[in-house]
């Protein structure tokens, strides 16, 4: 499979599981590294750079980013071979309680 039918798969996958969710396809061309999808979940947000293949090599700063954006909230290389694992993982950041919201001020 390649990363582009598994990324297509995927998205469909999270669009049925999280219905009320927002997925972003990020534009690659932007910021190098960045993953590849930005998913907003009630008051939550997670990134989740594909890959084809646990052995497809990462790119510039794909580790930097993953790895300060699970700091943050929740990010992760996935793969057909750590898929449930990793949306297992997405489904407890999900579920866990925030301590931090944000707020528009008003006018």
């Amino acid at each position: 499979m390649i990363e582009t039918e598994f990324k297509k798969k995927l998205v469909d996958e999270l669009q049925q599981k999280y219905p009320e969710a927002i997925i972003l396809k990020n534009d690659p061309n932007s910021i190098q590294g960045i993953p590849d999808l930005t998913i907003f979940y009630k008051n939550k947000w997670a990134t989740l750079e594909t890959k084809k293949s646990e052995k497809e090599p990462h790119r510039p700063n794909q580790d930097y980013y993953v790895d300060k954006m699970n700091k943050m909230s929740f990010s992760a290389f996935i793969f057909p071979e750590n898929k449930e694992e990793v949306l297992n993982d997405l489904e407890r950041s999900f579920q866990t309680s925030s301590r931090r919201r944000s707020r528009l001020s008003r006018s």
